[in-house]
């Protein structure tokens, strides 16, 4: 099992956002965490990335918690923001070293590592370049370089398409892909749900900071009693029962 969050009830103030919030991923496993927006999708991601701590609750990677090694629970995972975060001094080439340090691979080790995501993506000729060259497009793409150049169990993604290219995003899932046959766990949040119905092996659904499906797409089809639902049927009536649930 790679990821195991139990119990976690957390937020921004001594008003929790999280409620009671269970689930595992295992390895070789494509999670999508599907919600509206404000249903606490990005607040459990800053808990598992460790930029927030739990009021209640455990969260584990590969058995390791953050409290009980730093270090190692986070080398057993990369992630990708919403929004890249670049370092406007720093050259590409520069990106992919720095990462490398910080999951202890060599300048030469990480460069190696990241060529065939330079080549992937169309950005080998681009490694002296600086980020204010670049595109909010090209900025994904090297914020998808820079997290898969590492081997680790658990990838962290939110909101990975915004900005690439159709190209772009088939060779994002041939990647995700790729990372599954090779034994590591993603989490990825996502509104493009006609994609994610297509490669995602499990969905948790989220609304006003509970659990409240969980399983595979047919899994969500029976505990909605939709038995022909699409993905995006599906997340209409979340969107329904959320509104429901507000009103109420």
């Amino acid at each position: 099992m790679t990821l195991t969050v139990k119990g976690l009830t957390g937020g921004y103030s001594s008003q929790p956002v999280l409620k009671d919030i269970d689930f595992n991923i295992q390895s070789s496993e494509i999670v999508g965490l599907i919600g509206l927006n404000g249903a606490g999708k990005s607040t459990i991601i800053k808990h598992i990335i460790g930029l927030m701590r739990p009021m209640k609750g455990e969260i584990s990677i590969d058995g390791h918690q953050l409290t009980d090694d730093a270090d190692v629970y986070r080398q057993a995972f990369t992630y990708i923001p919403e929004m890249p975060v670049l370092y406007e001094t720093l050259t590409l080439r520069e990106h992919i070293e720095l990462t490398g340090m910080a999951y202890g691979l060599s300048k030469e080790e990480a460069l190696k590592n990241a060529q065939p995501l330079l080549e992937n993506f169309r950005l080998d000729k681009r490694l002296d370049w600086l980020p204010i060259y670049f595109s909010k497009g090209m900025k994904q793409k090297v914020m998808i370089v820079c997290a898969f150049l590492v081997d680790t169990s658990l990838y962290v993604i939110d909101e990975p398409f915004l900005g690439l290219d159709p190209m772009a995003i088939h060779d994002f899932i041939d990647l995700l892909k790729a990372k599954r046959e090779d034994g590591a766990s993603v989490l990825m949040t996502t509104h493009v749900l006609a994609t994610a119905e297509q490669y995602c092996d499990r969905f948790l659904f989220l609304a006003d900071g509970e659990l409240v499906a969980a399983g595979t797409l047919d899994e969500i089809r029976q505990q909605y009693q939709m038995p022909k639902a699409t993905l995006d049927d599906l997340y209409l009536r979340l969107a329904k029962g959320a509104d429901d649930h507000a009103s109420a």
